[in-house]
């Protein structure tokens, strides 16, 4: 194996630093939100071209809409023109392989009217995408051109996936895996602070109806409100969600967390008029969960919570259904060789660098739980930056999560 040190990896880290943040700043001017992508996967693909490592563009089918797994949502778009990206570099003799993999998409930003203009204060870099996750594509690339520079020939397979439709589920992801994508360890970049995180919660979003029987307000106590209905409903909810919470507490990697899973209320909404008995009442949410449940279980003590009224007509007239987000949570053994190969890679390039679960969900649940791939999630950045007004990335700490990413590659996959 090449020995090169930290030293060595931050040094050909750095040289690329100044460029890397002109890249980001620029990635970041592409509202890259679902349906708009093509622009920032095309900036991006050349980025890989300019750092040595030639990406290609993935098409996505367009009956993947068919897949179970899809995420549908409010907004969907058709693929023509819209692609991930996939870098592949084979490997020169028997080491492990490795998916690295981010997104180039990004929320909408209707409250911020300057999120695609970047701008850099000496310390931070603004805009959306920053954290998540155009930040995190400026760290891949930092550290395949600190690889190329120091002449790493890998002996593993490395392949680099930057997908779209992360943050409506994981479409782009979701392809990519039925496309047959396999390694022997998968590290998504996300905003992990520069933390590894072996297991993620699960977040399921549904959409719960009621409904009633629409009378003129003067006939009020002759009709059944639905609005009425949906609040006994959500009181069970709610009962629910403080038992999720209850049955997730000192969960291992999770222990941190004072209430690591929540039931949220999201969007409510009814039909009618202001002096009419609501017939028909729709609420939706969402549910995190941790891995001691799976998804199918959590619809179902969902639906069950409700079911546990008094009220007959709210049992016979309550529907429960799950159309869109569905992240199942996932774990992996905190000792697995890609956990603690990241992390020793991460710590020996003076990181400040954990090892727990993340009460977040993302496109890591997919590798793990559908293509059955040991997986991690790794980064620069805070979450709580992510989809913000004036979301943010520190850039020292993009630089120094690309040093850890390079010298992680070279322990995992090997190199000659």
């Amino acid at each position: 194996m090449t020995d090169i040190d930290c030293q060595q990896i931050a040094q050909a880290v750095e040289k690329h630093a100044d460029a890397a943040r002109d890249w980001l700043m620029e990635m970041i001017t592409y509202p890259s939100t679902q349906g708009n992508e093509a622009g920032a996967v095309e900036y991006i693909k050349g980025l890989f071209d300019e750092v040595g490592f030639p990406a290609e563009y993935q098409e996505i089918p367009e009956d993947i809409v068919n897949d179970p797994e899809y995420s549908h949502g409010d907004n969907e778009q058709p693929y023509a023109g819209r692609h991930n990206l996939v870098a592949r570099q084979p490997g020169g003799g028997e080491g492990r392989s490795l998916i690295v993999q981010s997104h180039a998409d990004v929320v909408p930003a209707t409250d911020w009217a300057e999120a695609f203009n970047p701008r850099f204060d000496g310390e931070y870099v603004y805009g959306r995408g920053a954290t998540d996750c155009k930040g995190q594509v400026a760290g891949i690339l930092m550290a395949l051109a600190a690889l190329s520079d120091l002449g790493v020939k890998l002996a593993g397979d490395l392949e680099v996936q930057i997908v779209i439709e992360e943050e409506v589920g994981g479409n782009g992801a979701l392809a990519l895996i039925r496309q047959g994508c396999r390694a022997d360890g998968v590290v998504v970049m996300e905003a992990s602070g520069l933390d590894v995180f072996p297991a993620n919660r699960g977040a399921v979003w549904f959409r719960a109806k009621t409904t009633g029987k629409s009378l003129h307000m003067g006939r009020r106590h002759e009709g059944v409100n639905a609005i009425e209905k949906m609040m006994e409903a959500i009181k069970w909810m709610l009962e629910y969600e403080q038992e999720l919470v209850a049955a997730s507490q000192d969960y291992p990697l999770f222990e941190r967390y004072a209430a690591p899973v929540q039931l949220c209320l999201g969007t409510i909404c009814t039909e009618g008029w202001p002096s009419m008995v609501a017939g028909k009442c729709v609420l939706e949410g969402g549910v995190g969960f941790l891995p001691n449940k799976d998804m199918a279980q959590v619809k179902q003590e969902l639906y069950e919570a409700v079911m546990r009224t008094d009220d007959q007509w709210l049992r016979e007239h309550f529907e429960l259904t799950f159309p869109k987000l569905h992240n199942d949570a996932y774990e992996i053994p905190s000792d697995h060789p890609l956990v603690t190969t990241l992390h020793q890679a991460a710590l020996d390039c003076g990181l400040d660098s954990e090892v727990y679960g993340w009460n977040v969900s993302c496109d890591a649940r997919l590798y793990a739980k559908l293509a059955g791939l040991p997986t991690v999630v790794y980064g620069a950045g805070s979450i709580s930056e992510a989809h913000s007004a004036d979301e943010k990335v520190c850039w020292a700490q993009v630089v120094a999560a690309a040093q850890g990413l390079a010298m992680g590659i070279i322990r995992w996959c090997g190199s000659s």
